[in-house]
């Protein structure tokens, strides 16, 4: 599904947006403030942005345009009560991709999201058969990876939560989210058959390269990232 993050200061605007997308299935993340919007927006893998301008801390444009010039193909919809033409032009000019004013309908804010994900099409990892991700490359329609060149074999369910992993970069994932995906099933507490298959893919992925991109965040989940800190 779309993973979406909404940046509106509003909580019970922002239910209620998140409401709409829901429905539609699309996961949403939430900030409050520029500030933190641009934390999560920089670190985790998101296919579109919807922002409010008049956000605390750092306002939209601002977050826009430093979001826009550390990742250029992710789309943004500027979400505002201020609607003139001088402040659409702003708001296009920090780098948004679409504009919508306050009050809206809810049809409409999705039909603007749909048409944004489509467009992107060519950097939306969730349509294509092939999934990269810094040097490895997984082909869905030959069933095969590889990275750097060099062919890695995977069982088929290793090979399913590789594409798991590369179809959600940059985002930590639970265990119960995983299982769920991966093995249609809920997580079981009381079992390690999730972390049991990191490993293997893990050695697999990692073991013969410098750079490691399977990473676990401690009490969260997993995470396929490049040059990650905080983990194991």
């Amino acid at each position: 599904m779309p993973h979406i993050l909404l940046v509106e200061d509003d909580k019970r605007l922002s239910r209620l947006i998140a409401t709409g997308l829901l429905e539609q299935d699309m996961d949403i993340s939430f900030a409050y403030d520029g500030e933190k919007a641009y934390e999560l927006a920089s670190t985790e893998y998101f296919d579109l942005i919807i922002t409010d301008i008049i956000v605390p801390i750092k306002n939209g444009l601002e977050f826009c345009k430093e979001i826009k010039a550390l990742k250029p193909n992710i789309p943004v919809i500027m979400l505002t009560a201020l609607g003139t033409t001088d402040d659409k032009l702003t708001g296009f000019d920090s780098g948004a991709d679409d504009y919508l004013t306050k009050p809206f309908e809810m049809r409409e804010l999705i039909a603007r999201v749909k048409v944004l994900l489509k467009r992107f099409l060519p950097e939306n990892r969730l349509t294509s058969s092939i999934l990269k991700y810094d040097g490895l490359e997984m082909d869905l329609k030959l069933k095969t990876i590889h990275r750097d060149g060099i062919i890695i074999k995977l069982t088929p369910k290793e090979f399913n939560l590789m594409q798991f992993l590369l179809e959600n970069p940059e985002r930590v994932l639970s265990r119960a989210e995983i299982a769920e995906n991966v093995w249609e099933t809920r997580f079981d507490t009381g079992t390690n058959f999730i972390d049991v298959y990191i490993n293997y893919i893990r050695k697999k992925i990692d073991k013969d390269f410098e750079t490691k991109l399977i990473h676990t965040k401690l009490g969260m989940g997993f995470i396929l990232k490049k040059g990650y800190e905080d983990h194991l």
